[in-house]
């Protein structure tokens, strides 16, 4: 004879297992969204810099100010716009991200051999993915890194701001090698918090923005480790 002990026992297995469910279906669609985009981004690089009529006018000129400024400007307006924003829109607008950023990264196809940029690619890719992984197993709670990261993550933006006038090989060599650092941290970091930040009762609409967002996190932190390794790691075009 069943006992109510063993129905509440029964009832929080099937609640326990639903919600497991709802979060691996949660994060596969971060990982898809970040996925997706890094290949939008891929594919725009590839194609701008393969297309002499589109990369003279923009890396020739001083349009290129523009063109590498413009990712900072979509962040700063997915941060203030975030809650305003509902999930079908903060789609358009990561894939439009997507895309400037890949106009942004046209230089890169430019500036390194083909082998190289390969090479680095894998290196981020296998790197992130194993710090993602720790993020979202661990039980360590990593939350009380997070000033700490946030702090190195504006000192890095920083000094990459003044090392664009300054052109210190030194200070880029310092800035690579800490960004690696930071933004590794902060593929861990993120990863738990798009981990517990997940809930079932808000919703589908809720729960898909908040995918968009946890991919552009990612996103960033994928983007931002590549070009890091690939300055410090990269072969350029003779």
């Amino acid at each position: 004879m069943n006992t109510p002990y063993t129905w509440q026992n029964s009832a929080a297995r099937t609640s326990g297992a639903i919600f497991d469910e709802g979060l691996r279906q949660h994060m596969l669609r971060v990982y898809n969204y970040m996925g997706i985009g890094l290949v939008v981004t891929g594919l725009v690089a590839f194609f701008v810099a393969s297309t002499p009529a589109l990369y003279v006018p923009i890396f020739q000129t001083p349009l290129k100010w523009v063109v590498m400024l413009a990712p900072l400007a979509f962040v700063f307006f997915f941060s203030f716009r975030m809650h305003a924003m509902s999930a079908a829109t903060a789609q358009m607008a990561f894939w439009a991200f997507c895309a400037v950023m890949g106009l942004s990264l046209a230089s890169v196809f430019l500036v390194f051999t083909g082998t190289s940029i390969a090479r680095t690619f894998f290196i981020t890719a296998s790197m992130f993915g194993a710090t993602s992984l720790y993020g979202y197993t661990t039980k360590r709670d990593l939350s009380k890194f997070g000033s700490f990261l946030i702090m190195g993550l504006i000192g890095v933006v920083i000094a990459s701001l003044v090392n664009i006038f300054v052109g210190s090989s030194a200070l880029q060599f310092a800035i690579s090698v800490i960004g690696v650092l930071v933004f590794t941290g902060l593929t861990a970091y993120d990863t738990q918090s798009i981990k517990e930040q997940y809930a079932e009762g808000f919703g589908h609409e809720a729960n898909n923005k908040m995918a968009v967002f946890g991919a552009l996190s990612l996103y960033l932190n994928f983007i931002n480790l590549f070009q890091l390794l690939l300055s410090l790691t990269g072969q350029r075009e003779e």
